[in-house]
C-alpha cells in the first residue's frame, strides 16, 4: 500500500502544480478536468492520513510513520529549508541554536560571510532587474517575484544559518556544524588527537574523512579512537574517524579542547 501512495504522489503532485502554473498564465481548462485534478489530490490526502493513522496505532511514532510515507531524502530537503527559514529568525532575534548554559560556542561564519553576501547581493539586483523587465507581463511577473524573493532568502538563510549555529563545546561533546545541514556530536573522550592544520584543499572522496570547510579552507584535524556516524543533505550516512572543521578562532577552540580533555 505505501509503494502504491508514493508512486501515485510522485505523478499527483507535479501535475498539480503544472496546473497550478497553467491557471497562473491564464490558461483556461475544462472544468472535469479541474474537478477531477482536485478529486485525485483529496482522496491521495485521505489515503496518506488513513496509513499514518493506522501506523500510529501500531506503535510507530510521528516521525516514524513519516519515515515510511515519505522518503527520507524528501523529509531531509524540506527540514533543511525550514532550518534555514528559522535561522532569519534567530539572526534577526540575536540568538543562536543548541547553546546551553556551561556550553562554550565558537563561530564559524566568517570566512564564507562575504561570498554569500556577495551573492545575496546579486540576487537582490537580479530581482529588481527582472521585475522591471517583467512589468509588462503581470503573471509571470509575480510567478518570477517570488521565486527571486525566496532565492534571496535562501541565500541570506545559508549565512545566517552558519551564524546562529556555531560549534559548540559542552562538558562531554563536541558538536560540530555547517551551516543547516551538518551536525556532527563527538564524545571527546573518543578524540586522540586534534591539531592546528589549515588547508585549502580536500579529496572528496577520501574514505572516513569528514571535511567541514569554510571557504574552502578547515584549519582543525581531529582524529578519533572511534568512528562516529555523518549524516549528509539527503540522509546519506556514513562512517567517519578523521573530522577537519574550519572556526573563526580556531586556536582558541584547540586550546578549549586541550582543557576539556585534560583530567581535573
Amino acid at each position: 500500500m505505501r509503494p502504491l501512495l508514493r508512486g501515485v504522489a510522485y505523478t499527483v503532485i507535479p501535475g498539480e502544480l503544472v496546473l497550478v502554473v497553467c491557471l497562473l498564465a491564464g490558461v483556461r481548462l475544462p472544468a472535469p478536468v479541474l474537478v477531477a485534478a482536485e478529486v485525485v489530490v483529496l482522496l491521495l490526502i485521505l489515503a496518506e492520513a488513513a496509513v499514518f493513522l493506522r501506523l500510529r496505532r501500531q506503535g510507530r511514532t510521528s516521525r516514524q510513520a513519516l519515515d515510511e510515507l515519505v522518503p527520507r531524502a524528501v523529509l531531509r530537503l524540506i527540514g533543511h529549508e525550514l532550518r534555514l527559514m528559522w535561522s532569519l529568525v534567530l539572526w534577526t532575534a540575536r540568538r543562536r541554536d543548541g547553546v546551553g548554559p556551561g556550553d562554550r560556542a565558537f563561530g564559524h561564519a566568517r570566512d564564507g560571510a562575504a561570498l554569500l553576501l556577495g551573492f545575496a547581493f546579486v540576487c537582490v539586483v537580479e530581482t529588481v532587474g527582472m521585475s522591471y523587465l517583467l512589468a509588462d507581463v503581470p503573471v509571470v511577473h509575480e510567478i518570477a517575484l517570488v521565486l527571486d524573493v525566496y532565492t534571496v532568502a535562501f541565500v541570506l538563510g545559508l549565512h545566517t544559518a552558519s551564524a546562529t549555529r556555531p560549534h559548540v563545546l559542552g562538558a562531554d561533546t563536541l558538536r560540530l556544524r555547517q551551516a543547516a545541514h551538518v551536525d556532527v556530536r563527538i564524545p571527546l573522550e573518543s578524540i586522540t588527537t586534534v591539531s592546528y592544520e589549515l588547508l585549502f584543499s580536500h579529496d572528496k572522496k577520501e574514505e572516513g574523512v569528514l571535511n567541514l570547510a569554510v571557504g574552502s579552507q578547515t584549519s582543525l584535524t581531529l582524529e578519533l579512537s572511534r568512528p562516529v556516524t555523518a549524516v549528509g543533505l539527503l540522509g546519506r550516512e556514513r562512517e567517519v574517524r578523521t573530522v577537519r572543521c574550519h572556526a573563526d578562532d580556531a586556536r582558541a577552540l584547540l586550546a578549549a579542547l586541550a582543557r576539556a580533555r585534560t583530567p581535573a
